[in-house]
């Protein structure tokens, strides 16, 4: 079984430097198979035949939170996404926020103040940012602390990724 390790706030403006090399050799200590990284922002793809949790043996090693999702649950993500059109045609501002625990976007909704639009329940989320999120007030100290759980954020274009490197 294939899966794919998000690390949350890891080599973001110089906060929480991880090496890849460092990554990869960690996940190959713990007995993770076909390991491999993807792009310099914390995404780890690996298999094993375990079913562990992986999350708090990564956490105990990485000192962050870590979001592990397997290629069904990517699969299924990537399905369930409910802005195709953005998808297709502005996926740089199209993300998903993989969360610690379940939620629901109406919440997160009535925290918005500008034009960004989420949907979806569950342990992942979807907003659509049409103004990019640099400019955004909808950042993800916002949704940790309206959704009251752990959060990190991947665009589309990086979700396809992931979900195709674990195929």
């Amino acid at each position: 079984m294939m899966y794919a390790a998000l690390l949350r706030a890891v080599n973001v403006a110089g906060h929480q430097p991880i090496a890849m090399a460092d990554l990869r050799s960690i996940a190959e200590n713990l007995g993770f198979n076909e390991v491999r990284t993807l792009l310099q922002s914390g995404n780890l793809i690996f298999g094993s035949a375990r079913r562990d949790d992986f999350e708090k043996m990564l956490e105990a090693k990485l000192h962050t939170d870590v979001f592990v999702r397997s290629t069904a649950d990517l699969d299924a993500i990537v399905a369930a996404n409910p802005f195709p059109t953005e998808a297709k045609d502005d996926p740089g501002r199209l993300v998903v926020l993989f969360l610690k625990s379940s939620a629901d976007a109406p919440a997160l909704q009535k925290a918005i103040k500008g034009r960004e639009v989420a949907r979806g329940k569950g342990k992942q989320l979807y907003v659509y940012y049409p103004d990019g999120q640099g400019r955004s007030k909808l950042t993800n100290a916002l949704i940790e602390k309206t959704l009251d759980t752990r959060v990190t954020a991947r665009n589309w274009n990086t979700v396809l990724k992931l979900r195709d490197a674990t195929q």
